[in-house]
């Protein structure tokens, strides 16, 4: 260890040393100098107004700089800012599911005399009880919205949206309802769904799982077209939270076409048809985010039907001046497995135009 006389750095290379321990006290190198804490000043500084010989020197900064030591602080605080915002990321990570296949029914309502008609399409709606309805979009309406204990208002009006679109897109769009068009209804499903949707559309079954008329509404082209693309529509939207993860939208409107025979003019006798659509939605935070919905129940009344025409893949509806044939709805066998049982209903009177 060396004496208090030692310059900072030790003893320089050339430097008396060992025996000549009287010139230790007087010589020093370059670092000793620089080290030092006082500092003499030069003979023209003295002629000036300086009265003490020396003057005292900044002490020497040691260890990191004052932007160093920011640096530092700035990265400790982002890499702990990052490793929160992993532990506690703001949209929580659904609990996986498995997908659960829509569940549908299509009731025809078989009228009960011959089908009114008349090539004024707004007295068939003047005379009808979808004479207050609204046209179109206008006819669904959003509720007010409130948040939830685990959602936000804007989460509630993003699934009561979304289930507006998928309304508006699977039963007011002129392409769907002639069944040239689907695509605008399948992006709107949680992909999960979307297996059932074209397996629907590839294979129409009457199992109550494939059908497409329990996805979306159209007419057979070959038979039917609009007569008027005013479709009348009324219907409530409700949107509940069913678990922290989970928002749930009921959707329940009646939807009235006027129709008159393919190919016809503009002459032709016109009908009115009521499609009655009760539909669930579940949401997830995924599908509020993608804008999608999962399509869990679909409970379909449409008329005037005949209920033995077949209502799966198209709705073939009876037209002005047509009555229903007499018979009941296709036969169910209770022996065959995977099928769902037939249905019909009767159109009441008081759903038809009075004319």
């Amino acid at each position: 260890m060396g004496s208090p006389g030692d310059p900072p750095e030790g003893t320089s290379e050339g430097v008396p040393g060992g025996g000549e321990e009287e010139y230790r006290s007087v010589v020093f190198d370059e670092s000793f100098v620089r080290a030092a804490r006082l500092q003499e000043f030069s003979a023209q500084e003295r002629i000036g107004d300086h009265t003490p010989a020396v003057r005292r020197r900044p002490p020497m900064r040691r260890g990191l700089s004052r932007q160093a030591l920011v640096l530092v602080v700035l990265i400790a605080v982002a890499f702990g800012t990052a490793i929160y915002m992993g532990v506690r990321h703001p949209y929580q990570t659904p609990v996986a599911k498995h997908p659960e296949p829509l569940r549908m029914t299509v009731i025809p309502l078989a009228p009960q005399s011959r089908v009114p008609g008349s090539a004024d399409v707004e007295a068939l709606y003047a005379h009808s009880p979808a004479d207050q309805f609204r046209i179109g979009a206008d006819g669904i309406t959003l509720p007010a919205s409130r948040r939830t204990a685990h959602f936000s208002d804007s989460q509630i009006v993003t699934a009561l949206t979304t289930a507006k679109d998928y309304l508006v897109e699977s039963a007011l769009d002129p392409d769907v309802l002639t069944g040239g068009a689907s695509r605008s209804v399948r992006i709107l499903l949680d992909p999960q769904q979307l297996d059932q949707f074209d397996q629907s559309f590839r294979s129409p079954t009457a199992d109550g799982r494939h059908a497409p008329t329990g996805w979306l509404v159209r007419f057979d082209p070959a038979q039917t077209e609009l007569a008027d693309t005013k479709v009348r529509v009324q219907g409530t939207l409700t949107a509940a939270e069913t678990d922290s993860d989970t928002l749930e939208v009921s959707a329940d409107h009646t939807f009235v076409y006027a129709l008159r025979p393919s190919g016809s003019d503009e002459k032709a006798e016109a009908s009115l048809f009521t499609v009655r659509r009760e539909l669930h939605f579940r949401f997830d935070r995924d599908d509020l985010r993608m804008h999608q919905a999962e399509l869990l129940v679909s409970y379909v009344q449409a008329g005037p039907l005949a209920c033995a025409e077949d209502a799966t893949n198209q709705l073939r509806p009876l037209l002005a001046g047509e009555t229903a044939r007499a018979g009941g709805p296709a036969g169910t066998d209770p022996f065959a497995t995977g099928s769902a049982t037939a249905l019909c209903g009767s159109l009441a009177a008081s759903a038809q135009p009075k004319l």
